[in-house]
């Protein structure tokens, strides 16, 4: 039965623990900023999983809670780093962030940008499935962002009357 409950298991310090790391985020969290926990770019998401990773070990290892608040504070501080190199180089940001590719342009399906981008069509008619698009000729533009995220950019009805602005695709490479 150690495997359900076991009397060894400090479960009064995993708790202290809990609360513990919740106020360090929080304070981590007002002096970073929200965008600590963005997802803007692929680093974001694995700042983002390493921090949880560390709380996960910090809460139920022997890792101390000094260690593991560090070891967050560290990779929060190197995030807001690298978000502040960008803004200042650009050039970094081209390097270490992939541009959003388009995998539809109207109701036409680029094939060759789903190869390159190692995704089926079946992913993307399932995204406009999810985004209540009922026919192609409803679709402006299906994205797939930064994040690995998939946009899909759709009018309400199929005549397509709404206005698109194109500038909501600015940045998105058309071909690989």
């Amino acid at each position: 039965m150690d495997w359900i409950y076991s009397s060894n298991d400090p479960l009064f310090q995993t708790l202290v623990g809990c609360v513990i790391i919740f106020v360090v985020i929080i304070i981590l969290t007002r002096i970073v900023g929200l965008r600590a926990f963005a997802k803007f770019t692929a680093y974001d998401f694995a700042f983002t999983v390493a921090i949880g990773s560390i709380i996960s070990s910090t809460l139920t290892s022997s890792t101390s809670l000094a260690h593991g608040s560090i070891a967050i504070a560290g990779l929060l501080f190197l995030a807001m780093t690298f978000s502040f190199l960008q803004k200042k180089f650009p050039s970094l940001s081209r390097t270490i962030s992939n541009a959003p590719l388009l995998l539809m342009d109207g109701n036409t399906i680029l094939h060759e940008n789903l190869k390159y981008a190692r995704i089926e069509e079946d992913q993307v008619i399932a995204k406009l499935r999810e985004a209540n698009v009922l026919n192609y000729d409803q679709v402006f533009a299906v994205v797939l962002e930064s994040t690995g995220d998939i946009s899909v950019l759709h009018s309400a009805d199929s005549d397509k009357n709404e206005r698109f602005d194109k500038k909501l695709l600015s940045g998105v490479r058309i071909k690989p």
